[in-house]
């Protein structure tokens, strides 16, 4: 009997990420000599995400990310790497900050101190929301357009986005019930030239540009797709286009444009869906 084809989400290598926990695990510890560790929020197969608390001063909640090195391989390796230079470079509202590094001696370990976000990511929100009215959808939408144009104004492409690397997190929020918008994990992030072109196949297939999945040359309109892609989700509750594999779900791309269901089609502005419709256009030059 044939294998079956991997599920598209599993297709392509992804960055050092982890998974949000519903009943975080608690324990307590120090790292670096200043942060008290009292919750696990999220682990994956090279990281486990830990809430910390400042020492002297509680009030300062982090985010710890421990990335075990051993299990890298040294690509993976590389795109951490990268991802700190990012971090260390960014300093805008609707980015994650990075507020320290502590490296273990032995080079076994390192740790990430990151912004905490109370919200979880957008996945889990449309998890728990389904779909979203056009309010909400454009309020996350111009969030995550500000955050790029940052990343771009560095000659930045993130080439990873989706759901899961948006979190939301209510500190600094307006108090009307909105969240602010943190785009995250930036493995597989690169500065970019502005006439540049990258080959380099990355990404999560469900949210992956077509020129991407049919191994083209790709520049930062790239991340374009991918933002279109979260918007139809947001306010469908499923993707655009699905597949079996890679190859399935670049034909099904190629076959059809994304169709938005009439009964969300005519709760929407006409601005709204004519810009949903650019946003996923299959030719990058348009």
């Amino acid at each position: 009997m044939a294998t079956p084809p991997p599920p598209v989400e599993d297709a392509v290598p992804r960055s050092p990420s982890v998974i949000l926990e519903d009943a975080p695990s608690t324990t307590t510890r120090t790292i670096g000599g200043c942060w008290v560790i009292d919750k696990r929020i999220g682990r994956g197969s090279f990281a486990t995400v830990w809430r910390a608390r400042h020492l002297t001063s509680e009030s300062h909640v982090v985010a710890v990310k421990e990335i075990y090195l051993e299990k890298l391989s040294k690509k993976l390796r590389q795109s951490l790497e990268s991802e700190i230079e990012v971090l260390r470079q960014s300093d805008h509202p609707n980015i994650i900050k990075l507020y320290d590094i502590i490296r273990d001696p032995g080079d076994k370990v390192v740790h990430l101190v990151l912004e905490y976000c109370d919200g979880g990511d957008v996945g889990e929100y449309i998890k728990r929301n389904g779909s979203v009215d056009e309010a909400t959808a454009r309020g996350m939408l111009t969030q995550m357009a500000a955050g790029l144009t940052a990343m771009r104004e560095k000659n930045l492409i993130h080439r990873d986005l989706k759901p899961q690397n948006l979190l939301l997190t209510s500190a600094g929020a307006s108090g009307d019930g909105e969240k602010i918008l943190k785009i995250a994990d930036f493995g597989f992030a690169r500065y970019m030239h502005p006439t540049g072109l990258a080959e380099t196949l990355c990404g999560s297939p469900l949210y992956m540009a077509p020129e991407i999945l049919s191994y083209q040359k790709y520049d930062a309109k790239a991340d374009l797709w991918s933002v279109g892609s979260i918007l139809y989700e947001l306010l469908v509750g499923r993707t655009p286009f699905t597949g079996m594999n890679p190859m399935q779900l670049l034909r099904n791309i190629e076959r059809q444009d994304a169709k938005i269901p009439s009964k969300v089609a005519n709760a929407l502005s006409p601005e709204c869906v004519s810009m949903l419709r650019a946003l996923l256009r299959r030719n990058p030059a348009e």
